[in-house]
């Protein structure tokens, strides 16, 4: 199972290295990334397999809000095929 995740807020030290490793922590694996700082907003964009996380999907979606909080940005994560389905047009 694979799922975008997106990161957006204020660019600050560590919100690569603090998702990257949550995900690390919950089995989740990293299959693409794509960031960028647009002033001093940063964006992330994340494809991510899902198949061997040690959680819920409801979990990890928690888990990952409650990071965003701390971190002040904003996380969400979107299975692949709904992502992909909201972008067709």
């Amino acid at each position: 199972m694979k799922a975008v995740l997106t990161v957006i807020g204020k660019d600050k030290v560590g919100i690569i290295a603090n998702v990257s490793n949550l995900l690390f922590e919950k089995n989740a694996n990293i299959l693409d990334i794509n960031q960028t700082i647009m002033h001093e907003f940063f964006t992330m964009v994340m494809l991510v397999d899902l198949s061997d996380i040690n959680l819920s999907l409801k979990e990890l979606n928690q888990v990952l809000t409650e990071k965003g909080k701390t971190l002040g940005v904003s996380i969400r994560m979107q299975h692949e095929d709904i992502f992909n389905s909201m972008h067709l047009v």
